[in-house]
């Protein structure tokens, strides 16, 4: 497939995911580059409208990670000024990234998420601190937890506190990045990683971390995490998770590309994470690597997330 289009490949932006995404769309436009279009390369930390106006973007490929380049309201902008874009719309973006709702669809699809309660900052913050005896009315599971802002991604602000000594210090860290934080009972298991494209399985990774758990520095530190391809699973386990990802990324109304995450707990349960709507596109990132199992490399997935852009 080829376009005349110009191509702009939208990346930076203004949320904690800043760095990745710069990174994400470097690897998109040496890609476009590579396959024979002039794509420009477009940091949205700013004036967004007026360079795309300027540059005469007429299709864009989206590498924004976190905030409102991945909540649907550069989507929204984009629809606005008529210009095709890749990846999932404005709704399914703000379902996705909202951790609360999403969980609540997925619970209404069978598609079964870990205990969890949402609790907001000014019910529990007392004196510049958090009232544990307060958190605890909200909680109605034990200890360990994970402890997460409700609408980041790539784990940041997120932690695992097995002790109640710790449980002040991440929800503080988790309500830096917003009034609401997600509590979630901690599960143990294998952490499986499925991407969907074009409303197909394209396969699955299982990563293991030498952190405690899949961390921000773990997803992006070469090294520090083991990748497996496919999952070592049982394949009944893998057809379930399968089912399970597409059945999520179709309850959010999600198109184009996605990663579903998972843990599959040490009797073989699957709960799902959730569904990430604009994959990372860095050299440790999963689709790439789910992608490459299945016999797409990095290239071909870019040019087939182009070519879904312009059928929508």
């Amino acid at each position: 497939m080829r376009t005349n289009k110009r191509i702009g490949v939208i990346a930076g932006g203004t949320s904690a995911e800043r760095e990745v995404s710069l990174r994400s769309g470097a690897a998109i436009r040496k890609a476009l580059e590579g396959l024979g279009y002039a794509p420009v390369f477009i940091d949205a930390a700013g004036t967004l409208c007026e360079d795309l106006k300027r540059e005469e973007v007429e299709v864009a490929f989206l590498a924004l990670h976190g905030g409102w380049g991945e909540n649907g309201a550069v989507q929204g902008l984009l629809e606005i000024m008529g210009i095709p874009y890749t990846g999932s719309g404005i709704l399914a973006s703000a379902l996705a990234m909202d951790k609360e709702t999403s969980k609540q669809i997925f619970l209404g699809n069978n598609v079964p998420v870990p205990p969890f309660a949402v609790v907001s900052r000014s019910r529990v913050e007392r004196g510049g601190g958090i009232d544990l005896s307060l958190l605890d009315e909200w909680i109605g599971f034990p200890l360990p937890w994970v402890i997460k802002p409700t609408a980041e991604g790539s784990s940041i602000g997120v932690s695992i506190v097995r002790e109640k000594a710790g449980v002040e210090a991440a929800a503080r860290e988790a309500f830096r990045y917003g009034g609401r934080i997600i509590v979630e009972k901690y599960i143990p298991g294998k952490e499986i990683q499925i991407g969907i494209l074009d409303q197909k399985v394209l396969g699955g990774v299982e990563v293991r971390p030498s952190t405690e758990f899949y961390s921000y520095e773990a997803k992006y530190t070469p090294g520090l995490t083991q990748y497996i391809l496919p999952p070592e699973v049982a394949p009944s386990a893998y057809t379930t998770l399968s089912e399970m990802a597409l059945r999520a990324h179709n309850a959010l109304g999600c198109r184009g590309a996605t990663r579903v995450d998972f843990i599959l707990d040490t009797a073989g349960a699957p709960w799902i994470l959730e569904v990430n709507t604009i994959p990372g596109m860095t050299e440790t990132s999963l689709l790439p690597k789910i992608a490459q199992l299945s016999g797409m490399d990095f290239s071909a997935l870019i040019e087939e997330i182009l070519r879904l852009s312009l059928e929508q």
